[in-house]
């Protein structure tokens, strides 16, 4: 099949699907007698695996690891397992950062008025004093 079929039946860009190539996270694709790109099945179900785990927020350095594993069927799942655990203290830190900022902003909200006044704590609070103790204007 050629890219956009691949792409196709992958759910994953052509253009996704060549920089995965060049990155060296799949193969490059075989060639036809005029210089397309020809796909197997074994190369979308890499495809399927790739996108799967890119949704799944796995990095790239991770998804090359996993694809290795997957390839692998004398793999100890161990080696699966602690990579997916890393991904999920990742998460949850990600997490974490995440309701600490829509904490914060809520706060700010909170404490704005919202009318035809210019005060505006949460103007106040972005153009405050940086980290340093110096204003930033």
């Amino acid at each position: 099949m050629n890219i956009g079929q691949a792409s196709d039946a992958s759910g994953v860009s052509a253009k996704m699907i060549r920089y995965y190539e060049s990155v060296g996270l799949m193969p490059e694709a075989g060639r036809s007698a005029s210089g397309y790109r020809v796909y197997t099945d074994s190369d979308v179900h890499m495809l399927r695996f790739i996108r799967r785990s890119r949704d799944l927020g796995f990095a790239l350095d991770d998804i090359r690891l996993l694809l290795g594993l997957w390839r692998d069927r004398s793999r100890p799942s161990a080696a699966v397992k602690e990579i997916a655990t890393k991904h999920i203290d990742e998460l949850t830190a990600k997490i974490a950062e995440l309701q600490a900022m829509k904490r914060t902003l809520q706060h700010l909200a909170e404490a704005c008025h919202g009318d035809a006044r210019p005060d505006c704590p949460i103007l106040d609070d972005l153009g405050g004093p940086a980290k340093n103790g110096k204003t930033c204007h």
